[in-house]
């Protein structure tokens, strides 16, 4: 059974982009192990709290994220 966990900053995807991330990566594993393997792929989308994560020796807040993407949030 393949289990794929995503980790986001809290904030910068909304409830359905979320679920579409879900779905992508679900579709991901199917074309890469076969379609018996799609009702036992787990994916797990985590938020992280805004500030909990570190890129290059700094921590990013959801604004810091947002900011990279050049948008508001996404969704």
């Amino acid at each position: 059974m393949p289990f794929v966990s995503v980790k986001v900053i809290e904030g910068v995807f909304d409830e359905a982009r979320k679920r579409e991330i879900v779905e992508q990566v679900t579709e991901a594993m199917v074309r890469v192990e076969g379609e018996a393997m799609r009702p036992v792929t787990w994916v797990v989308v985590e938020e992280v709290r805004s500030g909990d994560w570190g890129m290059g020796g700094r921590t990013l807040t959801t604004q810091d994220v947002l900011a990279l993407a050049g948008s508001a949030p996404v969704g």
